[in-house]
């Protein structure tokens, strides 16, 4: 068997990572399965994107498509007709998407097209918010799935409701925290911990890149205004995206306790995460990292792919009505925040569960 293995951008290198380790454990056992891992290239920063394929011990794409920044449909066209071309020239029985990025969606539309397979990991998540991109992605990607890995019961519920068989859908956990249990004793700590002096508990990690929070100029500086002024006490290491670095030198805006700094590897800014008393953040797979991590985190969105993170993790929205915002803070301050347990198979062998399902359907030895 061969599974054609796609990944897009940074948040999907996390995903991919256990699952091409456990087909490299199957084939140490002699198992007759093998992949081929297309990189699509949709992400700008590609010195970044090398840091995770090393840091994760990800072997190099064996294709890539070199696709880079630019709209929404001019990524998503770019990805379609260079995957076309993949598929043509090299053979697969399986396309294996992950996430909710553009080329998540992008090739699995490919793929249907070209009669092939589709499984999709972290399948059936929703935030019911259409204004997101990614929850349009999510959408076409499950309207096309054979197969359905999911990571939570509700996902799987979800994808029931929409008339996906039972028979497809394969609760199994999480893939992401896979990698963060396997790399946790890795962590390593960032030049900024000695530049700014910090300490355990006594700062905070930020990131924004939400188009809602970002990309208005009045709203971005009344919530970056505002943290300043509620977590006084507490450095915030804010590592910048691309998007946000635009609006902020635009604004020239400045915080003494906000130290704006460059974007950090899987290793480091986790280590950050881990050892911060609390997060801030509109992204949600940090949201999944500082649940298993019982970190607080304080989430700047209105709604949520990942329920579980608020219902039984250590997450809370708040969009950005100052009102919850600055109760969000009272109750940090206060040594009130929820503990959070962790969700169910979030346990690190979620890609095995994976790999064993697909040969089982396809009847690999």
């Amino acid at each position: 068997m061969i599974i054609t293995i796609v990944a897009g951008a940074r948040p999907n290198f996390m995903k991919i990572a256990p699952i091409i380790e456990a087909i490299q454990k199957k084939q140490l056992a002699g198992v007759n399965l093998h992949y081929q891992l297309v990189h699509t290239g949709q992400h700008y920063d590609q010195n970044l994107s090398a840091t995770f394929f090393e840091d994760l011990n990800i072997p190099l794409p064996d294709i890539n498509l070199n696709v880079k920044s630019g709209t929404q449909a001019e990524q998503t066209a770019a990805i379609m007709i260079g995957f076309e071309k993949v598929l043509a020239e090299h053979p697969t029985d399986l396309v294996m998407v992950v996430g909710d990025v553009t080329s998540t969606m992008a090739c699995s539309i490919v793929a249907k097209k070209a009669g092939i397979k589709v499984a999709h990991v972290e399948a059936g998540i929703r935030s019911g918010d259409l204004t997101m991109p990614e929850e349009i992605n999510r959408i076409v990607t499950d309207s096309l799935t054979d197969y359905f890995f999911t990571t939570s019961r509700q996902a799987s519920k979800t994808l029931e409701h929409l008339g996906a068989s039972t028979a497809q859908i394969f609760f199994v956990g999480n893939v992401m925290i896979d990698t963060l249990l396997k790399h946790e004793d890795r962590f390593k700590q960032p030049e900024i911990w000695k530049t700014l002096q910090l300490k355990p508990q006594k700062y905070m990690v930020m990131t924004l890149h939400r188009p809602s929070n970002v990309d208005e100029e009045d709203q971005l500086k009344a919530l970056l205004t505002q943290i300043s002024e509620l977590a006084t006490t507490y450095p915030i290491i804010f590592p910048v995206h691309p998007r946000t670095k635009k609006m902020l030198e635009a604004l020239h805006l400045k915080f003494e306790n906000l130290h704006y700094v460059t974007p950090l590897g899987y290793l480091e800014f986790n280590y950050l995460i881990k050892n911060a008393f609390a997060v801030l953040t509109d992204s949600g797979g940090i949201t999944e990292e500082t649940t298993v991590m019982h970190v607080p985190c304080i989430t700047f969105r209105a709604n949520t792919e990942r329920p579980e993170t608020c219902t039984i993790g250590t997450n809370v929205l708040v969009g950005n009505d100052p009102e919850k915002i600055t109760a969000a803070f009272q109750k940090l301050a206060s040594g009130a925040w929820q503990e959070g347990t962790i969700p169910e198979l979030w346990d690190g062998q979620a890609a095995a569960r994976i790999i064993d399902h697909l040969m089982e359907i396809y009847r690999v030895r």
